[in-house]
């Protein structure tokens, strides 16, 4: 396994790959890996000749704040791991070579990124958009991995994707999750023991919205109800969002008629954890 740390080694290595035939799959992460990761990067394995990994705590897609001196950083391990499961280059570059100085262009993606997570935090989907773009313009790559956790970026990256004509796969893979069900993440290591027996309360509140409308219950706010009484039974627990919206648009939706994403962000102290799960009528 190769490590790159510059952008001009990283697109020249990468150039050289695609000129030799090979197919290149990235998997762009924050690091800190955990299962989630992994089994994107055992997907790439699978599908393409080279596999890609970024490492990159992207500064512009945290807000005021929010964690980014904390966010969990690992980089001796993430390199082990990544090694162990197949990875061909880690691409791990500086804000600097990222954000060079005099750096002032930025991607917007409008309308998906105005919900959900992009209510509570704005300026964080134009954060990782403009990043995403740098890492597809550099690596190239035929495909690029992303977690169902992460929702509403994935169907921000395909929109993305399409709007600028990019030739890139993106496949999105299932949310990978501990035996409790709370979905990993980077972030659980930061929940004190008591928050994270707590935690497993957001999927049990998506659950329960799976249950109401197989069992044909279709009013949204009832439902909704129902979701955040679930999720206050525990007193840890601080509701940012709850929302029943459309998989493909993200809007809000009142009434159940189709497909469904049911989704949430849930504070446990200084801890913001997301989840989702989409639901489809039989």
């Amino acid at each position: 396994m190769q490590t790159v740390h510059e952008v001009d080694a990283i697109q020249r290595r990468c150039e050289s790959l695609r000129r030799e035939g090979k197919t290149i799959g990235l998997v762009p992460t924050m690091g800190a890996f955990h299962e989630g990761h992994l089994s994107l990067m055992r997907s790439a394995r699978i599908e393409d000749d080279v596999v890609v990994v970024s490492i990159f705590v992207n500064p512009l897609q945290f807000g005021r704040g929010e964690d980014f001196d904390n966010y969990p950083r690992d980089l001796q391990g993430d390199l082990a791991q990544a090694e162990r499961v197949g990875v061909d280059l880690v691409f791990t570059p500086s804000a600097e070579a990222i954000y060079p100085k005099g750096f002032q262009t930025y991607v917007d993606v409008t309308g998906l990124t105005e919900g959900l997570c992009g209510a509570s935090r704005p300026g964080h989907f134009r954060g990782v958009t403009t990043v995403v773009t740098k890492l597809f313009n550099l690596i190239r790559p035929h495909r690029a991995y992303f977690g169902q956790k992460d929702y509403q970026q994935s169907v921000t990256v395909r929109r993305l994707v399409a709007d600028l004509n990019m030739d890139i796969e993106i496949v999105l893979l299932p949310t990978v999750r501990e035996a409790d069900g709370l979905a990993m993440s980077s972030r659980n290591v930061r929940l004190t023991p008591e928050e994270r027996r707590a935690a497993p309360v957001l999927y049990a509140s998506l659950r329960l919205v799976e249950e109401r409308v197989r069992a044909g219950e279709r009013s949204a706010k009832d439902i909704l109800d129902a979701m955040r009484a679930t999720i206050e039974i525990e007193p840890l627990a601080r509701i940012d969002y709850v929302v029943l919206c459309d998989p493909e648009t993200l809007q809000p939706i009142d009434w159940i008629e189709g497909p469904v994403l049911s989704a949430l962000a849930v504070r446990f102290g200084d801890t913001r954890l997301i989840d989702n799960l989409p639901i489809t009528l039989s």
